[in-house]
């Protein structure tokens, strides 16, 4: 019965290729995108799922609350590892100290190669549970030991056996490799770490960390757990809360506490808003995922709409059969199994579409998604997603043609009738309504990245570059390349500093200065910088002056932004003093001698950060900043500067990037967002138009004799056109009425995640609106017009 039930549905398939064509078309755009967001969504959410332990491994993190402001982030003390050893050993399997994710210069022989790892305590491998190729698990226990993944073994040593050899790091350490793992994937926490060197090593070799191996006020490390079997999260946090405040009261006005953040809360879940979890990228799925079940709606509303739009040609074809004894069930089945053979062409041609389309959505994406072939579970979900296509989209039109009586039908009195139309006009509403509703949200979309990238971000980055200065072969030339960069004329002018200007690396507190109330609990961002850093980047000088060199005492001037000056409650700051309390030994105060103009440095969606730009007396330098000859070839001028580079530094590798190209990666999860809703947009409106298209043509062909009659007597293609297009159009302008207050909700609630965001504009909705109506209007013209078009003789003749 089945095979017969195929066999006849595909002879109707073939027998309507235009409608087929459309079918099949639709839905199999549908299905694509359907798959392509399942896809990235099964992507999501198994991030991490490579590490056996995810459920027991954490994150260390600490709220403060300052001034009823409750701050939460991941920098830690290095004292807490110990103490969390030490005083709650049997909450823990491992306890893993961390430094921050840091490039260094592995060096074999001739082979100089940079990649990005962690400096870790010796449990890291433990706690990971990282997959040994080569060597020892506990490969970290000597001080002077490396761990290398995979592909950097390979890429310095090819095919030798690694483990034994030496290799020198950044040009002055000596590492004996211990272990090779195998490489960790790109949708984890941890795909960067491609080596892993000593905690004992870090501390060693870093006057700056072994200073404080007892300090309980410098918050600059990270710190991994795994609990225990016989524990959970919520037990161990509970326990820990108050450590901080235990071993060291002078913490207590900014109440810290820690708790522990799960692995598998990293990545979805990792924001937080006044010290409470708020959510994270998971907002991302759930709106992508929503986006997919409303593309593939869509496109099964294409299906329902042209099925139904057919019925009086299929009256006869079901009268006949139910005549001859037909079961209405046995109807049902029928065009449910046409419903399915169309499903599973277009899922056919999905997966075609999806495999050409995976690289260019992995590219935009930023991800390294494969077609699951061999997946036997993707191919069971997959005939469960036929089937329930299946039903969405067959359902309805297989009850309603099967409900025709054939009495009614033989005798040629069956007419669907005006109320037959209701539920594809409805659908039809719903169509647009999703459409634009991804019109708006695109545009806003778009509107809040512009906004942020044309913000005044306080200085010029047009030929401004930077170069990192982590190797010690940089100490003290800093000068000496100076004035080499400028003789060359490839740079006009070179700044220092100890962060770079897209980023925050040091917050500090413990300030004091005249008018400071009472109990204020002040944090400001801090950046040593060179005399000529300002002028370097153009910093604009709203009060004050820039650094001199010519000054002596300017060793011990400071620059602060305006948000610091409204911050700190100045009225005229310049010549205020500051002073270090929390200084270990007295230290002489800074004098402010400029305001400068805010700075973006963190989120361009977000406040600046109140901030101070200190003379950078003890060399704390981690970035050169130049300034290119505007007068001269980019390349020219980098060409000099490599040269200057090489000359000076032969065996570091020359690195540098634009400014401007970094301050545009801060935009690349929106920019992201946006390029895909917008990709999203355009296929659910070729879905809808499509409908709307076969629609068109079928009603055109039902009202064939009438457009004829209506010609005779006088009526003109534009009437035609007219009476054929209203109707649409009609439905369009509900469409957009519905969807207007739908999409000014969310879109509303979602730049409420921004503070530096657009306030939304009628304008926006109405070229929505004007813009569907216009799509609806291109798309029924061409058959409307048409169908006018004809000649009323042929339109006439069989009568």
């Amino acid at each position: 019965m089945l095979n017969n039930h195929l066999k006849f549905a595909w002879r109707n398939l073939r027998k309507n290729k235009g409608y087929t064509l459309i079918n099949v078309g639709g839905l199999a755009l549908g299905m694509a995108v359907a798959l392509v967001i399942g896809l990235w969504v099964n992507d999501e959410l198994s991030h991490d799922n490579y590490f056996t332990h995810k459920d027991k491994i954490a994150q260390i993190y600490r709220s403060t609350t300052q001034n009823g402001n409750t701050n939460t982030n991941s920098f830690l003390p290095i004292p807490l590892a110990q103490t969390l050893r030490e005083s709650y050993g049997d909450n823990f399997d491992n306890v893993v100290l961390s430094s921050w994710n840091v490039q260094q210069f592995l060096e074999y022989k001739e082979t100089n190669i940079p990649r990005q790892g962690n400096f870790m305590q010796s449990e890291a491998p433990e706690l990971l549970d990282l997959k040994i190729v080569k060597g020892e698990r506990d490969g970290l226990r000597e001080v002077n030991s490396i761990m290398l993944n995979e592909s950097t073994a390979h890429a310095l040593f090819g095919n030798e056996d690694p483990i034994g050899k030496v290799i020198r790091v950044q040009k002055t350490f000596d590492l004996m490799v211990t272990a090779v793992y195998q490489d960790i994937p790109f949708n984890t926490t941890f795909r960067d770490l491609t080596f892993i060197i000593p905690w004992k090593h870090y501390q060693a070799n870093n006057e700056w960390v072994a200073g404080n191996v007892d300090s309980w006020g410098t918050n600059s490390f990270q710190l991994f757990v795994r609990i225990a079997d016989k524990v959970s999260m919520t037990e161990v946090s509970k326990s820990i809360g108050d450590v901080i405040l235990e071993n060291n009261e002078n913490f207590a006005a900014s109440s810290p506490k820690i708790f522990l953040l799960p692995m598998q809360d990293w990545y979805l879940h990792g924001e937080f808003e006044q010290g409470v979890q708020v959510g994270g990228r998971i907002t991302y799925v759930w709106l992508f995922g929503i986006i997919g079940v409303f593309v593939l709606l869509l496109a099964c509303i294409n299906f329902m709409n042209l099925s139904t739009a057919r019925s009086e040609k299929r009256a006869k074809e079901v009268g006949i059969r139910k005549s001859i004894g037909s079961q209405r069930s046995q109807l049902i089945h029928q065009f449910l199994s046409e419903s399915f053979l169309v499903s599973l062409l277009a899922f056919v041609l999905a997966i075609a579409l999806v495999v050409m389309s995976l690289d260019g959505f992995n590219q935009i994406a930023q991800k390294e998604i494969e077609f699951p072939f061999l997946n036997i579970w993707f191919w069971i979900v997959s005939l469960l997603f036929i089937l329930t296509t299946t039903l969405l989209a067959g359902s309805y039109p297989s009850l309603y043609l099967s409900s025709f009586h054939p009495v009614k039908v033989l005798k040629g009195t069956f007419k669907a009738g005006q109320n037959a139309s209701i539920p594809r006009k409805i659908l039809v509403v719903v169509q647009f309504t999703v459409s634009v509703a991804f019109i708006i949200g695109t545009i806003i979309v778009m509107k809040q990245i512009n906004h942020a990238q044309n913000r005044p971000i306080g200085y010029d980055q047009d030929g401004l570059i930077q170069i990192p200065t982590f190797s010690p072969e940089f100490m003290g030339k800093t000068d000496l390349l100076r004035t080499e960069f400028i003789n060359s004329r490839a740079v006009v002018n070179m700044g220092t500093s100890s962060a770079p200007t897209t980023d925050i690396w040091s917050v500090q507190s413990g300030y004091d200065w005249e008018g400071k109330p009472e109990g204020f609990q002040e944090s400001l961002a801090w950046t040593a910088v060179s005399a000529d850093y300002a002028e370097t980047l153009k910093l604009n000088i709203v009060q004050g002056r820039n650094f001199s060199r010519d000054r002596a005492t300017d060793s011990l001037a400071v620059l602060i932004n305006e948000a610091a000056v409204e911050y700190m409650g100045f009225e005229n700051p310049i010549g205020q003093l500051i002073s270090d309390s929390d200084a270990e030994e007295p230290s002489p105060p800074l004098r402010i001698i400029g305001v400068v103009e805010d700075m973006v440095a963190q989120s361009p969606y977000q406040s600046v950060m109140q901030g101070m730009y200190v003379f950078d007396r003890f060399g704390i330098i981690n970035y050169y900043y130049l300034r290119l000859n505007p007068d001269q070839s980019a390349s020219k001028s980098l060409a000099a500067i490599e040269r200057i580079f090489t000359r000076h530094f032969p065996t570091v590798p020359f690195q540098y990037q634009f400014v401007d190209d970094e301050y545009g990666n801060k935009f690349a999860s929106e920019q992201r967002l946006g390029t895909l809703s917008g990709i999203f947009t355009v296929l659910a409106i070729i879905i809808s138009c499509l409908g709307l298209f076969g629609l068109t043509s079928f009603v055109a062909e039902q009202r064939t004799k009438e457009i004829g009659v209506r010609k005779v007597l006088g009526a003109t293609v534009f009437n035609m056109w007219n009476m054929l297009s209203k109707e649409f159009l009609k439905l369009v302008t509900i469409s957009s009425l519905v969807a207007i207050p739908i999409a000014y909700n969310v879109m509303n609630d979602w730049l409420q995640e921004y503070q530096y965001r657009i306030t939304l504009k009628w304008w926006i909705f109405g070229l929505a609106m004007l813009g569907a109506l216009l799509l609806t209007l291109i798309t029924v013209s061409f058959q409307a017009i048409r169908a006018a078009q004809q000649n009323p003789v042929k339109s006439l003749r069989m009568e």
